[in-house]
């Protein structure tokens, strides 16, 4: 931690404009940290898709301190501004981190997945090229690199918390098998911001996975939010497979549908791991599944945890 007489850094945030980017710039701010928030939606624009050599990025790495890549799509992004996830996820995050060891900028985070070292989608391919980069660096003395993957991640602006809140106004539920097969540990977005400024002021490198204290199908967590907000339980049932894959195949066609593919893909696998360092980082427990909805609907006074494990 800085003390009150020692400038307080400066943090360029790439993707400060998502949905995490967002919470952790005002997380960072609310630490006295400069934040320069770069994103094709910040002013002035960045299109980060476009910046595929250091030589693009060092000019924005004048007076900058440390970096966070917090730039993440599902596919790619369609239009005359938009990129691959080559160009988002690896080649660009990659320039950044070549850049950031030639301009002496050592302390860098970049914003993974869990389940990417499993997983052959283009997403998942692309980020853990990424990440690779990032720690190739970091064990050549060049960087103080380090990557964080969290489980799926909870808050009022994600896709996939929306996608949950939708279905759980359903009283009849047709899932997926994935959904009611597969475990997930939710992380709330605000908690995740708070551990990863904590780490971003430590001294770790290398990979942190993070997870929440509890692990639960997706249909689970649906239900769950379901009787969070006083509903009785939905009856569910499974789709069909090849419903499954046509209705995957349909999402594809929506560019902002968190349902399409590549998600059926990545859900196909548990997104699990330890539950400790999240706790750790924390240092209290993290939001209970069931006790979500809360956090979700009034993020700026999360539950308390008093009595919690």
């Amino acid at each position: 931690m800085h003390s009150p007489n020692t400038p307080q850094p400066t943090v360029l945030l790439c993707g400060g404009q998502g949905f995490i980017g967002q919470t952790l710039a005002r997380q960072l701010r609310a630490q006295g940290m400069r934040v320069i928030a770069a994103s094709r939606r910040s002013q002035p624009p960045l299109q980060l898709g476009r910046m595929q050599q250091p030589a693009d990025w060092l000019p924005h790495l004048q007076g900058v301190d440390m970096v966070i890549n917090a730039v993440g799509s599902l596919r790619d992004q369609p239009g005359p501004e938009g990129a691959s996830l080559e160009a988002l996820h690896q080649t660009g995050p990659q320039a950044l981190f070549e850049a950031c060891a030639q301009a002496g900028v050592r302390r860098v985070m970049q914003l993974s997945a869990l389940g990417v070292e499993d997983n052959n989608t283009a997403y998942a391919r692309t980020k853990r090229a990424a990440d690779s980069r990032l720690l190739a660096l970091t064990a050549q003395g060049q960087l103080d690199g380090m990557v964080v993957r969290p489980s799926i991640v909870m808050g009022a602006q994600g896709a996939s918390t929306q996608l949950f809140m939708r279905l759980a106004l359903l009283p009849v539920l047709v899932l997926p098998a994935v959904m009611q097969q597969r475990l997930i540990q939710p992380v709330a977005v605000d908690e995740l911001a708070e551990v990863m400024l904590r780490l971003l002021q430590s001294s770790t490198t290398g990979i942190v996975s993070l997870g929440g204290p509890k692990r639960l199908s997706m249909a689970q967590m649906i239900d769950s939010l379901r009787q969070q907000a006083g509903r009785s339980r939905a009856l569910q049932l499974r789709l069909p497979g090849w419903a499954t894959q046509a209705s995957a195949r349909l999402g594809d066609a929506v560019p902002t549908s968190p349902w399409c593919s590549a998600s059926l893909q990545l859900a196909s696998l548990d997104n699990c791991c330890d539950p400790a360092p999240m706790a750790q980082w924390l240092g209290r427990a993290p939001t209970d599944p069931a006790q979500m909805l809360a956090l979700i609907r009034n993020p700026a006074a999360p539950p308390s945890h008093e009595g919690r494990a």
